[in-house]
């Protein structure tokens, strides 16, 4: 089986502590992302989940890196380059190589969702994604950017207008940043835990070849 590199954006899936020793070195939330990606692997379909929201922040995305722009006086563009390690690989949304700071970009849903404070940006998932942009970019620090930027009408549904068409808010008002610096211990954490998740799931493959082996026969 090849070394698999898991996405910066699932790091934080396989970063959560076991609650007991007895679940060995991932935990049980981590061991079922896992058998997921190995579901995947074998079946060779990668599965895809939407929502409203995740089809929002698709649509916007430009509108939320202009706003980031323009507040915060600078000119990057959406990055296309995928990167990867021995470990990870991940696509980054901007990156301004010389600061050495990348952005991840967040159109938050509506007026309600959106973060005014950098207490309600701070998600672990997230933190841990940015560490591997980190690692792939040599980044020194990197930040989770949430912008907030009116609804496509068809996606607002029976929600109040007033939550949703923001554009008459000043426009610093709607930009909120999280930052947090690279950290070589967590880095070599993150690698860690990596090594354990593929052992994990070679062992998965291997149980589902050894309990379909000869079914073929059967069905036929």
């Amino acid at each position: 089986m090849r070394d698999f590199k898991f996405r910066c954006s699932s790091i934080g899936k396989l970063m959560t502590e076991p609650k007991s020793k007895a679940e060995g070195p991932l935990s049980v939330g981590a061991k079922t992302y896992i058998r997921e990606l190995a579901a995947q692997e074998i079946l060779g379909i990668e599965f895809q989940v939407s929502s409203k929201e995740m089809e929002k922040g698709i649509e916007v995305e430009q509108e939320a890196i202009d706003l980031f722009n323009r507040v915060r006086g600078l000119n990057l563009v959406k990055n296309k380059e995928r990167r990867t390690n021995d470990f990870l690989t991940g696509e980054c949304d901007l990156f301004n190589a010389a600061a050495r700071r990348g952005h991840d970009m967040k159109s938050s849903w509506s007026a309600k969702t959106f973060p005014i404070v950098v207490a309600d940006c701070e998600d672990k998932l997230y933190e841990w994604q940015m560490r591997g942009y980190m690692a792939l970019w040599d980044a020194a620090e990197w930040s989770v950017d949430y912008a907030l930027v009116d609804t496509p009408e068809r996606l607002i549904g029976f929600e109040p207008l007033s939550m949703h068409v923001v554009s008459h808010i000043p426009e610093h008002l709607r930009l909120t940043s999280w930052t947090i610096k690279r950290d070589p211990e967590k880095e070599a954490e993150i690698y860690q835990k990596v090594m354990h998740a593929r052992a994990y799931m070679a062992e998965v493959i291997a149980e589902f070849d050894r309990s379909h082996t000869g079914l073929e026969l059967l069905a036929a």
